[in-house]
Protein backbone atom coordinates (compact mmCIF):
# COMPACT_ATOMS: atom_id res chain seq x y z
CA UNK A 1 0.00 0.00 0.00
CA UNK A 2 1.39 3.16 -1.27
CA UNK A 3 1.76 6.83 1.10
CA UNK A 4 -0.89 7.84 -0.95
CA UNK A 5 -2.82 5.17 -0.62
CA UNK A 6 -2.51 5.33 3.14
CA UNK A 7 -3.45 9.11 3.33
CA UNK A 8 -6.22 8.70 1.15
CA UNK A 9 -7.71 6.21 4.00
CA UNK A 10 -7.02 7.90 6.68
CA UNK A 11 -9.12 11.08 4.99
CA UNK A 12 -10.41 13.44 7.32
CA UNK A 13 -8.08 11.95 10.18
CA UNK A 14 -4.92 13.51 8.31
CA UNK A 15 -6.80 16.67 7.84
CA UNK A 16 -7.37 16.91 11.49
CA UNK A 17 -3.79 16.43 12.21
CA UNK A 18 -2.35 19.12 9.73
CA UNK A 19 -4.95 21.56 11.24
CA UNK A 20 -3.79 21.57 14.21
CA UNK A 21 -0.31 21.65 13.11
CA UNK A 22 -1.13 24.91 11.52
CA UNK A 23 -3.29 26.31 14.11
CA UNK A 24 -0.21 25.18 16.55
CA UNK A 25 2.38 27.28 14.44
CA UNK A 26 0.71 30.25 14.07
CA UNK A 27 3.25 33.47 14.88
CA UNK A 28 2.73 36.66 13.51
CA UNK A 29 6.90 37.26 13.64
CA UNK A 30 7.64 37.54 10.15
CA UNK A 31 11.17 35.67 10.49
CA UNK A 32 10.06 32.75 12.89
CA UNK A 33 6.94 32.31 10.57
CA UNK A 34 9.22 32.27 7.06
CA UNK A 35 11.00 29.58 8.30
CA UNK A 36 7.94 27.66 9.61
CA UNK A 37 6.39 27.74 6.14
CA UNK A 38 9.55 26.44 4.70
CA UNK A 39 9.73 23.58 7.02
CA UNK A 40 6.04 23.00 6.56
CA UNK A 41 6.27 22.84 2.86
CA UNK A 42 9.43 19.79 2.94
CA UNK A 43 7.97 18.46 5.49
CA UNK A 44 9.06 14.54 4.96
CA UNK A 45 7.15 11.61 5.10
CA UNK A 46 5.92 12.33 8.29
CA UNK A 47 5.70 8.66 9.36
CA UNK A 48 5.29 9.03 13.09
CA UNK A 49 2.11 11.16 13.30
CA UNK A 50 0.42 8.13 10.12
CA UNK A 51 1.52 5.94 12.07
CA UNK A 52 -0.11 7.28 15.39
CA UNK A 53 -3.25 7.46 13.69
CA UNK A 54 -2.75 4.16 12.11
CA UNK A 55 -2.55 2.35 15.41
CA UNK A 56 -5.41 4.00 16.95
CA UNK A 57 -7.76 3.01 14.04
CA UNK A 58 -6.51 -0.48 14.44
CA UNK A 59 -7.18 -0.46 18.37
CA UNK A 60 -9.97 1.39 18.02
CA UNK A 61 -11.32 4.78 16.93
CA UNK A 62 -9.15 8.32 16.60
CA UNK A 63 -10.16 11.40 18.73
CA UNK A 64 -9.52 15.08 19.50
CA UNK A 65 -6.57 13.62 22.36
CA UNK A 66 -5.39 11.19 19.43
CA UNK A 67 -5.01 14.34 16.33
CA UNK A 68 -3.20 16.26 19.24
CA UNK A 69 -0.58 13.58 19.67
CA UNK A 70 -0.03 12.89 15.87
CA UNK A 71 0.63 16.48 15.40
CA UNK A 72 2.85 16.90 18.98
CA UNK A 73 5.08 14.34 17.65
CA UNK A 74 5.54 15.62 14.18
CA UNK A 75 6.72 18.83 15.67
CA UNK A 76 8.88 17.16 18.48
CA UNK A 77 10.61 15.44 15.62
CA UNK A 78 11.01 18.37 13.57
CA UNK A 79 12.34 20.63 16.66
CA UNK A 80 14.84 17.32 17.19
CA UNK A 81 16.05 18.30 13.77
CA UNK A 82 16.55 21.75 13.56
CA UNK A 83 18.77 21.19 17.06
CA UNK A 84 20.40 17.96 15.13
CA UNK A 85 21.43 20.16 12.29
CA UNK A 86 22.96 22.63 14.72
CA UNK A 87 24.88 19.96 16.46
CA UNK A 88 26.15 18.11 13.50
CA UNK A 89 26.46 20.80 11.25
CA UNK A 90 24.96 19.97 8.81
CA UNK A 91 24.44 21.56 5.27
CA UNK A 92 21.98 19.86 3.54
CA UNK A 93 18.37 17.68 4.63
CA UNK A 94 15.59 16.67 2.73
CA UNK A 95 17.38 17.73 -0.47
CA UNK A 96 18.10 21.70 0.60
CA UNK A 97 20.10 23.97 2.94
CA UNK A 98 18.97 23.64 6.32
CA UNK A 99 17.95 26.61 8.65
CA UNK A 100 21.08 26.65 10.23
CA UNK A 101 23.30 26.85 7.30
CA UNK A 102 21.02 29.51 5.48
CA UNK A 103 20.51 31.98 8.45
CA UNK A 104 22.71 30.32 11.24
CA UNK A 105 22.95 27.97 14.36
CA UNK A 106 21.27 31.01 16.65
CA UNK A 107 17.75 31.18 14.52
CA UNK A 108 17.64 27.16 14.26
CA UNK A 109 17.79 26.46 17.43
CA UNK A 110 15.56 29.27 18.29
CA UNK A 111 12.62 28.11 16.07
CA UNK A 112 13.25 24.67 17.38
CA UNK A 113 12.83 25.81 20.78
CA UNK A 114 9.74 27.05 19.15
CA UNK A 115 8.43 23.91 17.85
CA UNK A 116 9.15 22.08 20.75
CA UNK A 117 6.81 24.43 23.51
CA UNK A 118 3.98 24.06 20.46
CA UNK A 119 4.12 20.56 21.10
CA UNK A 120 3.97 20.75 24.24
CA UNK A 121 0.96 22.95 24.27
CA UNK A 122 -1.03 20.65 22.01
CA UNK A 123 0.23 17.54 24.43
CA UNK A 124 -1.71 19.80 27.52
CA UNK A 125 -4.60 20.57 25.43
CA UNK A 126 -5.44 16.76 25.82
CA UNK A 127 -8.20 15.36 27.67
CA UNK A 128 -5.48 12.08 28.86
CA UNK A 129 -2.69 14.07 28.81
CA UNK A 130 -1.19 13.78 32.99
CA UNK A 131 -0.32 10.18 30.87
CA UNK A 132 1.18 11.34 27.72
CA UNK A 133 3.37 13.40 29.14
CA UNK A 134 5.53 11.10 31.08
CA UNK A 135 6.19 8.61 28.54
CA UNK A 136 7.05 11.98 25.88
CA UNK A 137 8.97 13.52 28.21
CA UNK A 138 11.00 10.17 28.77
CA UNK A 139 11.21 10.09 24.77
CA UNK A 140 13.06 13.16 24.65
CA UNK A 141 15.62 12.45 27.40
CA UNK A 142 16.63 9.22 25.67
CA UNK A 143 16.50 11.14 22.46
CA UNK A 144 19.12 13.89 23.75
CA UNK A 145 20.41 11.43 25.58
CA UNK A 146 21.64 8.86 22.11
CA UNK A 147 22.71 12.39 20.64
CA UNK A 148 25.48 12.74 23.08
CA UNK A 149 26.40 9.00 23.30
CA UNK A 150 26.72 9.17 19.76
CA UNK A 151 28.69 12.46 19.58
CA UNK A 152 31.07 10.44 22.75
CA UNK A 153 31.64 7.41 20.35
CA UNK A 154 32.25 9.38 17.30
CA UNK A 155 34.87 11.38 19.36
CA UNK A 156 36.61 7.95 20.10
CA UNK A 157 35.81 5.71 17.51
CA UNK A 158 35.08 2.86 19.79
CA UNK A 159 31.17 2.49 18.79
CA UNK A 160 30.53 -1.93 19.62
CA UNK A 161 27.29 -2.83 18.32
CA UNK A 162 25.72 -2.99 21.75
CA UNK A 163 26.42 0.87 21.56
CA UNK A 164 24.90 1.01 18.05
CA UNK A 165 21.73 -0.39 18.99
CA UNK A 166 21.48 1.83 22.20
CA UNK A 167 22.23 4.73 20.57
CA UNK A 168 19.41 3.76 17.74
CA UNK A 169 16.86 2.72 20.22
CA UNK A 170 17.35 6.27 22.41
CA UNK A 171 17.86 8.59 19.38
CA UNK A 172 15.26 7.24 16.50
CA UNK A 173 13.36 4.38 17.90
CA UNK A 174 12.05 6.54 21.04
CA UNK A 175 9.68 8.75 19.20
CA UNK A 176 8.17 6.12 16.78
CA UNK A 177 7.50 4.36 20.63
CA UNK A 178 5.93 8.01 21.57
CA UNK A 179 3.45 7.94 18.57
CA UNK A 180 2.69 4.27 18.95
CA UNK A 181 2.46 4.73 22.84
CA UNK A 182 0.15 7.66 22.38
CA UNK A 183 -2.20 6.84 20.22
CA UNK A 184 -3.24 3.72 22.39
CA UNK A 185 -3.55 6.21 25.20
CA UNK A 186 -5.96 8.78 23.77
CA UNK A 187 -8.50 6.06 23.13
CA UNK A 188 -8.19 4.16 26.40
CA UNK A 189 -6.87 0.41 24.60
CA UNK A 190 -6.28 -2.71 26.94
CA UNK A 191 -3.21 -3.51 27.87
CA UNK A 192 -2.64 -6.09 25.26
CA UNK A 193 -2.79 -3.30 22.29
CA UNK A 194 -0.72 -1.07 24.38
CA UNK A 195 2.36 -3.51 24.63
CA UNK A 196 1.50 -4.66 20.18
CA UNK A 197 2.05 -0.53 20.13
CA UNK A 198 5.39 -0.03 22.08
CA UNK A 199 7.25 -3.17 20.27
CA UNK A 200 5.43 -1.99 17.07
CA UNK A 201 6.86 1.11 17.68
CA UNK A 202 10.13 0.11 19.27
CA UNK A 203 11.10 -2.37 15.92
CA UNK A 204 9.96 0.24 13.19
CA UNK A 205 12.20 3.01 14.49
CA UNK A 206 15.49 0.80 14.80
CA UNK A 207 14.57 -0.66 11.42
CA UNK A 208 13.91 2.89 9.79
CA UNK A 209 17.49 3.74 11.32
CA UNK A 210 19.18 0.79 10.01
CA UNK A 211 18.36 1.57 6.72
CA UNK A 212 18.87 5.15 7.14
CA UNK A 213 22.82 3.95 7.67
CA UNK A 214 22.83 1.54 4.62
CA UNK A 215 21.61 4.47 2.37
CA UNK A 216 24.27 6.61 3.85
CA UNK A 217 26.75 4.11 1.74
CA UNK A 218 24.79 3.07 -0.93
CA UNK A 219 22.04 5.97 -1.48
CA UNK A 220 21.73 8.20 -3.94
CA UNK A 221 21.07 12.17 -4.27
CA UNK A 222 17.53 11.36 -5.46
CA UNK A 223 16.48 9.86 -2.22
CA UNK A 224 17.21 13.35 -0.68
CA UNK A 225 19.96 12.04 1.59
CA UNK A 226 23.84 12.75 0.60
CA UNK A 227 25.99 10.20 0.75
CA UNK A 228 29.03 9.25 3.45
CA UNK A 229 27.35 11.87 6.14
CA UNK A 230 28.01 9.42 8.57
CA UNK A 231 31.73 8.56 7.72
CA UNK A 232 32.36 11.97 7.13
CA UNK A 233 30.78 12.84 10.84
CA UNK A 234 33.07 9.71 12.33
CA UNK A 235 29.87 8.07 13.19
CA UNK A 236 30.43 4.02 12.96
CA UNK A 237 27.04 2.54 12.45
CA UNK A 238 25.49 -1.07 11.44
CA UNK A 239 27.39 -1.41 8.12
CA UNK A 240 30.61 -0.96 9.04
CA UNK A 241 30.25 -2.99 12.02
CA UNK A 242 29.47 -5.93 10.05
CA UNK A 243 32.26 -5.53 7.98
CA UNK A 244 34.65 -5.17 11.01
CA UNK A 245 33.00 -8.54 12.01
CA UNK A 246 33.25 -10.14 9.20
CA UNK A 247 36.98 -8.57 8.32
CA UNK A 248 39.11 -9.09 11.52
CA UNK A 249 41.39 -5.95 11.11
CA UNK A 250 39.46 -3.69 13.49
CA UNK A 251 42.30 -1.68 15.23
CA UNK A 252 43.31 -0.39 12.00
CA UNK A 253 40.07 0.98 10.45
CA UNK A 254 39.36 2.67 13.73
CA UNK A 255 42.68 3.70 13.82
CA UNK A 256 41.43 5.35 10.34
CA UNK A 257 38.20 6.65 11.48
CA UNK A 258 39.97 8.80 14.10
CA UNK A 259 42.98 10.07 11.66
CA UNK A 260 39.96 11.19 9.16
CA UNK A 261 40.25 14.65 9.96
CA UNK A 262 43.82 14.85 8.63
CA UNK A 263 43.41 12.03 6.05
CA UNK A 264 40.32 12.66 4.28
CA UNK A 265 41.16 10.50 1.64
CA UNK A 266 40.35 7.20 4.21
CA UNK A 267 36.75 7.98 3.95
CA UNK A 268 36.62 6.22 0.66
CA UNK A 269 39.33 3.80 1.11
CA UNK A 270 36.78 2.84 4.64
CA UNK A 271 33.64 3.23 2.39
CA UNK A 272 34.75 0.68 -0.31
CA UNK A 273 35.99 -1.74 2.90
CA UNK A 274 32.44 -1.88 4.21
CA UNK A 275 31.54 -2.88 0.27
CA UNK A 276 34.11 -5.53 0.01
CA UNK A 277 33.27 -6.78 3.49
CA UNK A 278 29.93 -7.65 3.50
CA UNK A 279 29.09 -4.98 5.80
CA UNK A 280 25.85 -4.25 3.68
CA UNK A 281 25.01 -7.78 3.72
CA UNK A 282 24.89 -8.05 7.19
CA UNK A 283 22.82 -4.74 7.95
CA UNK A 284 20.69 -5.62 5.89
CA UNK A 285 19.69 -9.34 7.75
CA UNK A 286 19.64 -7.24 10.60
CA UNK A 287 17.37 -4.74 9.30
CA UNK A 288 14.93 -7.31 8.12
CA UNK A 289 15.07 -9.19 11.30
CA UNK A 290 13.61 -6.09 12.89
CA UNK A 291 10.80 -5.46 10.05
CA UNK A 292 9.85 -9.41 11.16
CA UNK A 293 9.99 -8.16 14.71
CA UNK A 294 7.52 -4.61 13.70
CA UNK A 295 4.91 -6.62 11.89
CA UNK A 296 5.13 -9.79 14.30
CA UNK A 297 4.06 -7.20 17.08
CA UNK A 298 0.45 -6.77 15.23
CA UNK A 299 -0.47 -10.01 15.91
CA UNK A 300 -2.43 -8.94 18.89
CA UNK A 301 -4.44 -6.66 16.31
CA UNK A 302 -7.39 -7.57 14.87
CA UNK A 303 -7.35 -7.66 11.01
CA UNK A 304 -8.20 -3.91 9.77
CA UNK A 305 -7.29 -2.00 6.63
CA UNK A 306 -5.16 0.06 9.45
CA UNK A 307 -3.36 -2.74 10.82
CA UNK A 308 -2.64 -3.68 6.69
CA UNK A 309 -1.32 0.20 6.78
CA UNK A 310 0.92 -0.51 9.33
CA UNK A 311 2.30 -3.72 8.00
CA UNK A 312 2.68 -1.92 4.94
CA UNK A 313 4.62 0.86 6.19
CA UNK A 314 6.88 -1.96 8.07
CA UNK A 315 7.84 -3.18 5.02
CA UNK A 316 8.84 0.12 3.09
CA UNK A 317 11.74 0.24 5.14
CA UNK A 318 13.16 -2.92 2.93
CA UNK A 319 15.94 -1.95 0.53
CA UNK A 320 13.56 -3.50 -1.96
CA UNK A 321 11.64 0.04 -1.89
CA UNK A 322 14.78 1.93 -2.63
Amino acid sequence: MSREEILAYLSSDWEKVLAYMDSALYTDVHMLDSVNLRIRSHSGKMLRPMVALLMAKACGQPNDDTYRYAAAIELLHNATLLHDDVADESSERRGLPTVSALLGPSVAVLVGDFWLSKAMELVFGAASYKEAVGFLSNSLTSLAEGEVMQLEKAGSADTQESDYYRIVEYKTASLFYAATLAAVCSINAPEDKVQAAKDYGTSLGIAFQIKDDILDYVGTDALGKPTGVDLKEKKITLPLLGALKNAGCESEIRSKIRQMDSHPEYQDEIRTFVLENGGLNYASDCLERYIDKSKAALGALEDSVAKDCLISIAEYNTLRNI
